[in-house]
């Protein structure tokens, strides 16, 4: 019993026992904390600012002050203000009879009137702040947030549910607070962030509508100069590599109906280039697709056919990115692409010495296409037995 292999043993054990029989002697119960799933800021009248936060009550409990509409969860809105997002939630807490825990926040809405003056002392604290986890989700509101977050969805639990759902989605810009800081201190420092609006409820519903994300707010440094719409929004998606669902339809020449086609793996990537003095970009796609739907009297196996399908796709996401290239770069002037950061990478003597300058250099950056999209799969042939065409007219 004196083997050293043996005392080991014994400390491994006693270690092993001591973490089992420790108990949870700093665990908090879940019916001494307030649950916030979604939290924003909104602006006052005074320059204060109002901490708003969104509270769920387990299932048992009772008091709460509303029913989501999707299930049996209590959930309620709490509200303090303050100089400081600090100092408002320390107010908070002193109106909350339970100990307000973070942990589970999935949505932080900041209000359209804060974006434009400013939003880096907020996020400095949400960094800042152990609870508030990385990936809680950010977002620009057209309107006030304490409206957003009372509103009470048909489906979900919350709204941040619901938030968290499209944004899971992809139909625009997925950017948590890990994500925005990263922005924050990339050689631009310039933002894009989802931008919401809460969709009219039906008749006689009430309250059961949702907030739903119809575009992005832009931002020069740490300051909303504006915002662009979805169809803008997939141009810029393209160009940051973060388009992952896209269906588009296709008109063939003068061919009646549509052909419909989803990209099922689409890859991008910015190739800087300094030539002369003049400073270029490659925007490089390629994307694979599948035909959904076939609403022509074409025979989309025919190879003549999925070849002109590829050049209007090409021609199509050609566009996506000029608009946005045109709106964001020429317009706004905000580098949200990625640009600054693919020259630093590849010119680190030149960067240096020109960082300085990139707000001249920047709207002036010269930018081409070099666009691949390859139809994969065909599908099913039209229900349609007739093919009187078997190409189609260039356009």
């Amino acid at each position: 019993m004196n083997h050293p292999f043996f005392k080991y043993l014994v400390l491994f054990f006693l270690i092993l026992s001591s973490v089992f029989l420790g108990g949870c002697w700093d665990r908090q119960e879940l019916n001494n904390l307030a649950l916030v799933t979604a939290a924003g800021i909104d602006k006052k009248s005074d320059g204060t600012i109002e901490l708003i936060v969104l509270t769920i009550v387990p299932k048992g409990e009772t008091g709460q002050q509303g029913t989501s509409g999707g299930t049996s969860v209590k959930t309620f809105v709490r509200k303090a203000t303050g100089k400081t997002l600090a100092e408002a939630m320390s107010k908070l807490q002193e109106i909350l009879p339970r100990q307000i825990f973070w942990g589970i926040c999935k949505v932080f809405i900041i209000d359209e009137e804060i974006a434009k003056e400013g939003i880096a002392s907020h996020i400095d604290f949400i960094l800042r702040y152990p609870q508030i986890r990385e990936s809680t989700n950010i977002f620009i509101s057209s309107v006030k947030v304490k409206k957003v977050l009372s509103l009470l969805p048909p489906l979900e639990r919350d709204i941040s549910e619901v938030l968290k759902e499209l944004v899971s989605l992809k139909i625009g810009m997925d950017v948590s607070t890990k994500d925005l800081a990263e922005m924050m201190i990339s050689e631009s420092g310039d933002l894009g962030v989802p931008w919401i609006k809460i969709l009219p409820p039906e008749k006689g519903k009430g309250k059961q509508t949702i907030a739903y994300i119809t575009g992005t707010a832009i931002f020069k440094k740490d300051k909303m100069i504006g915002h662009i719409d979805d169809s803008v929004t997939r141009g810029v998606l393209w160009l940051r590599d973060e388009i992952e669902l896209s269906t588009v339809s296709l008109k063939p020449g003068e061919t009646d109906g549509y052909i419909s086609l989803k990209s099922l793996n689409a890859k991008t990537e910015l190739i800087p280039k300094i030539e002369n003095g003049k400073w270029k970009i490659v925007f490089k796609a390629s994307t694979e697709n599948d035909i959904v739907q076939n609403s022509t009297p074409l025979d989309v196996s025919n190879p003549k056919v999925a070849e002109k399908l590829q050049k209007l796709l090409e021609k199509r996401i050609e566009k996506k990115v000029e608009v946005a290239l045109n709106v964001v770069q020429k317009d706004m002037k905000a580098d949200i692409f990625g640009f600054a950061e693919a020259f630093h990478r590849k010119y680190p003597k030149i960067w240096k010495k020109e960082k300085d300058n990139w707000d001249n250099i920047y709207p002036d950056v010269a930018v081409s296409t070099d666009i691949n999209a390859h139809v994969r799969r065909q599908g099913m042939n039209s229900i349609n037995p007739k093919f009187p065409k078997n190409e189609v007219k260039e356009e």
